[in-house]
């Protein structure tokens, strides 16, 4: 329709009708430049996914020196950005290292930062300043796809209705998660608070206390699983595997563990084609190589090693097809990829599944002694990788950086004022521009504290139990001091404590400055 301005009847003088129609004109052409300004400066903002693994070891990628097992999707991040050889979790086991990574604070802050059950609440406040939130404080959209285990609602939750507060109260647009692991009840996805696929007429109950009336288990129906439990694990059954916890109803909302990889990776996918053509923040949460290991037909057997050799393939080829999806949708280039894993590495976590058995010559410790729940290097140190197509040049860094320090520096990334008390702000080591970060990282496993100093670790005198006879591994725990150059023994073999007792007073007193006494059984021993 054409409209038609008839001067000689409009009363109005025709240059002031000019002169406003100029006006209009000149307005909508600067609304037009400004529209256009902010879409360019939303289109320049990168944008930030984090892959994070479960129990992957220093050792388990071929770019971290692995012969046994080739991880080219992996590598590739590696040769093409900065491989870190002193990246850091802050906690050798797994809800710890997520509250830290998530929040930028150190764990043992937190006295209910430990392995959660899949009942417990929200362990992170929601008056609580986290990674999403830095996101969309700086108009990002932020989601969460794979594993969770921070706690849901407060203690009660209703699996049947609505579950809040999760991820969606504290900072995450978009939730696909599930609530703690692949282990633990409920076995069942949760997309924004609520289960995916349930049926109303089966609603789910879950008690991690007592069993159900008449529900089979692990422990008292082994011919009813596919999977035999060693510790731990036998508890419901759900796909033939004993699990952590009890469970009853549900059963057209429960997970096939061998999809369970594609699934998380057709949501990743999904989310990033939705929000493509605006900036946005992605936690890609895998739970490989968490126990049970249920890779796709596609890839038992491939690895040669059972089970954890090939979901870690699995992984691998998740991880190249993601990265695929990048490049195909246009954001490669304008996107910040994070990888690294939540903790070190543990063989037999609660099933028999061949992963001593076909271990061979593999050694998913890379040299490090310990492992998934302990204080020695392998329970902290993991695979630490940042790659930034065309931005980041390739590197291989020994800076000391740690997976609380995302917050400082991402919002140096974000130009946002964002002040920290434990993250640092190591956004040049991260970029590849420098080798200066961290000087010190207090390390924490199962709730006892260790200090990470230059070439040092300082491990404190503890009581408790130096070796885990279950998933043998060391714990680091000593009823006397404990001091490592790692510079001249990456495997910890010498305590240095008697032949440097300068350098053990030196450590302990920083230890203590950063430390404090919160949540401390140390042992009380005079240094001489």
């Amino acid at each position: 329709m054409k409209t038609i301005i008839q001067f000689s009847k409009l009363k109005t003088p025709c240059y002031i009708l000019f002169l406003t129609l100029g006006l209009v004109l000149h307005n909508c052409k600067n609304g037009n430049n400004q529209a256009q300004k902010t879409k360019v400066e939303i289109a320049t903002k990168p944008n930030v996914v984090i892959i994070y693994l479960d129990d992957l070891g220093y050792g388990d990628l071929s770019c971290y020196g692995a012969t046994e097992l080739q991880t080219p999707n992996i590598d590739k991040l590696a040769n093409e950005g900065v491989r870190f050889t002193n990246g850091y979790a802050t906690s050798a086991t797994c809800t710890p290292s997520r509250y830290g990574i998530l929040t930028g604070i150190y764990p043992w802050r937190n006295a209910d930062a430990k392995i959660l059950p899949g009942t417990a609440p929200l362990l992170i406040s929601t008056d609580q300043f986290t990674l999403p939130k830095l996101f969309k404080s700086q108009g990002y959209n932020t989601g969460i796809v794979g594993k969770w285990h921070l706690g849901l609602g407060h203690g009660d939750v209703d699996w049947n209705a609505h579950i809040s507060p999760g991820p969606n109260e504290v900072g995450f647009d978009y939730s696909y998660i599930m609530a703690a692991t692949q282990d633990r009840v409920p076995t069942v996805f949760i997309e924004d608070g609520d289960v995916v696929g349930l049926d109303p007429k089966d609603p789910i109950e879950v008690d991690y206390n007592k069993n159900f009336e008449g529900q089979p288990t692990g422990l008292n129906n082994p011919e009813l699983t596919t999977m035999k439990w060693h510790h731990g694990h036998n508890n419901s059954i759900v796909n033939g595997i004993p699990r952590i916890g009890f469970m009853k109803g549900g059963e057209s909302a429960k997970w096939k563990d061998e999809d369970m990889a594609d699934h998380f990776l057709e949501k990743a996918q999904s989310y990033v084609k939705e929000h493509k053509d605006n900036p946005f923040f992605l936690y890609y949460a895998l739970q490989q190589p968490h126990v049970p290991r249920t890779p796709h037909p596609r890839f038992v057997g491939k690895s040669g090693m059972g089970p954890r050799g090939d979901v870690i393939l699995e992984a691998d080829w998740v991880i190249g097809e993601f990265m695929k999806t990048l490049k195909e949708e246009g954001v490669l280039e304008n996107t910040l990829v994070i990888f690294s894993s939540d903790n070190g590495p543990v063989l037999n976590d609660g099933y028999y599944d061949d992963a001593v058995e076909k271990i061979g010559n593999h050694d998913p410790k890379g040299g490090l002694r310990g492992g998934k729940y302990s204080l020695f290097e392998a329970g902290t140190k993991v695979p630490f990788i940042t790659y930034w197509k065309g931005t980041i040049t390739p590197h291989v860094s020994d800076a000391l950086v740690c997976q609380i320090d995302l917050m400082a520096s991402l919002a140096n990334l974000l130009k946002a004022d964002v002040k920290t008390a434990d993250s640092q702000d190591v956004l040049s080591a991260f970029l590849g521009k420098s080798d200066k970060a961290r000087a010190s990282l207090i390390i924490e496993a199962n709730t006892r504290t260790a200090l990470r100093e230059g070439d040092w670790l300082m491990i404190p005198a503890y009581k408790g139990n130096g070796f885990l006879e279950d998933v043998q591994i060391e714990t680091g725990i000593s009823q006397e001091y404990q001091l490592y150059n790692l510079k001249n023994d990456r495997g910890q073999k010498n305590n240095l404590t008697k032949s440097n007792p300068e350098k053990l007073k030196e450590l302990v007193s920083h230890f203590k400055d950063i430390r404090g006494d919160a949540h401390s059984n140390i042992q009380n021993i005079e240094l001489k």
